[in-house]
């Protein structure tokens, strides 16, 4: 069913942009969302709602009038039209809107939609998540278990007379895990997502994501300290893309890397990582947590190569930001909701696979620090400072795996780390989160082989 009916939306756009402006767009979604929240081993929160919205944009000089609204009556949108276009200095009225495409995106196939699950069998898959994981060990404190299920349909017609439609279905799943021994208390988390539907169990059942969670934080608890100091590292590709997320992904987000807000700001064309390093954003994988075939904005997923072999080449573009490169969009546009402007974020972001057997990087170091799972961690974007917590790390010793430790993080500079990356694996691996950037927050995927970093700080306790 068509999702923007009842008015005309190229008389809307030919509104905003009545007194001047170089460009409008026509934001319009519906969303139905499920969410499931098992806490204190009981059902905390079940929610089911809908939404429906449009926001209205005009691009003038550089800048940008928003505004947005549930009104969805061609006499309350024409209202917030005049409302943008007052934003917008006095200038010469637009010609007439021509449509000169309208494209129905493809869409990936969905086996079990949410929509055709009952209430309680979602309700039941928390709940076999939460008596699983409590079961696991006597020393399992806390559980938490979250289930979040979304259907979006989504609309775009702006002033190049393009017309675009999408259906997004994603799910998301989550068990965290508190385990306790006399003071000490450690957290195992798992989570799994994507744009898919219910059928993600059948590989990955609740009592799995349960099982993992609850076995982390037991680990943790019977692993020792730390011990602080410089020292070799080798990120595993089970690690997730953490470290590329946040030390290298908002860096190249053109608007951060425009307003001098990144340390890679007008370093196209130059050296600034590991000739072994190639980074991508990548929309187009099918099924990933950041997958799309049309960003927020109308232009097309795409895959972008962000650095090859050491060198910047790009930066992920909205429109704004690439009309103010004289460039296009790299289909980087992504908002929250119809209640936000879309802004330059990141999709399913990675360093590509290289070639060295994973086992072999290992087998490498004589001692050193093996991070199987990253925590949480800050960034400074702009000199690219960095830390980062290891929520699950094991010493290296004479080339083989050894015992687990508790309480590291990595603290460094995401530039020097990765010019000096010396051996990159051929695996790959995936983690997924919802990423924050400007009060909106977006699902994304990041991924990553196995890494060696001949040289980084790892704190803990100082011996």
């Amino acid at each position: 069913m068509q999702l923007i009916k009842n008015f005309d939306p190229f008389k809307i756009l030919k509104a905003a942009l009545k007194r001047g402006g170089e460009f409008a767009d026509i934001y319009m979604e519906e969303t139905v969302n499920t969410s499931i929240i098992c806490e204190e081993n009981r059902i905390e929160k079940v929610i089911s709602g809908r939404d429906r919205g449009l926001g209205l944009r005009v691009i003038f000089d550089f800048k940008t009038a928003y505004a947005y609204t549930n009104d969805i009556t061609e006499k309350g949108l024409l209202e917030l039209a005049d409302i943008v276009s007052k934003a917008v200095k006095e200038g010469k009225a637009k010609k007439d809107v021509p449509l000169v495409k309208k494209i129905i995106a493809a869409s990936f196939s969905i086996k079990t939609p949410p929509s055709s699950v009952d209430l309680l069998k979602k309700v039941g898959l928390v709940k076999n998540g939460n008596s699983f994981a409590r079961g696991f060990d006597k020393r399992i404190a806390q559980v938490k278990v979250v289930y979040g299920d979304g259907f979006r349909k989504m609309a775009v017609v702006n002033s190049l007379g393009q017309w675009i439609e999408e259906n997004r279905t994603g799910i998301l799943f989550l068990v965290q895990a508190v385990a306790r021994e006399g003071d000490v208390v450690q957290t195992g988390y798992e989570p799994i997502g994507g744009v898919m539907g219910l059928e993600i169990f059948e590989q990955n059942p609740p009592e799995k994501i349960a099982e993992t969670a609850a076995k982390r934080a037991i680990l943790m608890l019977k692993a020792r300290k730390a011990s602080g100091g410089k020292m070799p590292v080798v990120l595993s590709s089970e690690a997730g893309g953490t470290m590329i997320h946040e030390a290298i992904g908002h860096g190249l987000e053109a608007d951060l890397a425009q307003h001098s807000l990144s340390v890679y700001s007008g370093k196209i064309g130059e050296m600034i990582a590991s000739p072994l390093i190639t980074v991508i954003d990548d929309a187009t994988i099918p099924y990933k947590r950041g997958s799309f075939f049309f960003d927020d904005e109308g232009s097309p997923g795409q895959k972008t190569i962000l650095v090859e072999n050491g060198v910047l080449k790009n930066y992920m573009y909205d429109r704004l930001t690439a009309m103010k490169d004289n460039t296009v969009s790299t289909g980087n546009g992504r908002r929250e909701s119809y209640h936000h402007r879309p802004i330059p974020r990141m999709t399913n972001t990675m360093i590509a696979a290289g070639k060295s057997n994973p086992d072999e990087i290992v087998k490498s170091l004589e001692k050193g620090l093996l991070v199987k799972k990253m925590g949480g961690g800050q960034v400074n974007t702009v000199n690219g400072d960095f830390v980062f917590e290891v929520t699950e790390g094991y010493l290296i010793e004479k080339g083989k795996i050894g015992e687990a430790i508790r309480g590291a993080t990595l603290t460094g500079n995401g530039p020097q780390v990765l010019k000096n990356i010396d051996m990159i694996g051929s695996d790959i691996g995936f983690g997924i989160g919802t990423c924050g950037k400007d009060a909106q927050g977006i699902p994304v995927s990041d991924a990553q082989p196995t890494l060696r970093i001949p040289e980084i700080v790892v704190a803990g306790e100082v011996r």
